[in-house]
């Protein structure tokens, strides 16, 4: 939850340690390396979203469920508890450390998406509404004024459910 919360760079292996009851010493007979423990809590982190995303698609409204839930008040202020890809996806891929995890979650999440929308290039307006979900709710963490983050935030909820919903208009894939 911390590198959630507080990014990779940011957080420290002794004072985690410390929160954690364990001395350094202990981390090194778990982990190899920081990043080995990155790579366990994108894991894990990942695997937590997917169920929320699955419950989400499940449902009657499967695409706004998911914007709703992903672009919640709830979801902004608890990065600890979200998605990885907007905190520690993003800070890894700054750093030029790209994942492979990182890759099949995106590719899971655009898959079941895809699979809800109707209509012409649902591959490609997935890929469209996710990186739209993730791109507001960094924005909307991002900027001082709570106004402005609400707004983010009710702008993009209601524009792609909108998008979501179009389903002629779109060219054929070439």
């Amino acid at each position: 939850m911390r590198f959630r919360r507080d990014g990779i760079a940011a957080t420290g292996l002794q004072p985690l340690m410390k929160a954690l009851g364990l001395t350094h010493g202990g981390f090194y007979a778990h982990f190899d390396s920081k990043q080995a423990l990155v790579k366990t809590v994108l894991q894990e982190a990942t695997s937590d979203m997917d169920k929320v995303v699955a419950q989400a698609v499940a449902s009657p409204s499967p695409i706004d469920t998911l914007i709703d839930h992903y672009l919640s008040v709830a979801h902004r202020d608890h990065p600890e508890h979200g998605c990885p890809l907007p905190t520690l996806a993003a800070e890894m891929g700054q750093r030029g450390e790209s994942s492979e995890l990182v890759d099949e979650a995106i590719e899971h999440r655009l898959s079941l998406i895809a699979q809800r929308l109707s209509g012409h290039d649902a591959e490609g307006r997935a890929v469209a509404l996710w990186s739209g979900m993730v791109g507001a709710l960094m924005l909307s963490r991002s900027v001082k004024n709570p106004d402005l983050s609400n707004r983010i935030l009710e702008d993009a909820r209601r524009t792609l459910k909108a998008s979501a919903r179009v389903t002629e208009g779109y060219p054929e894939k070439a």
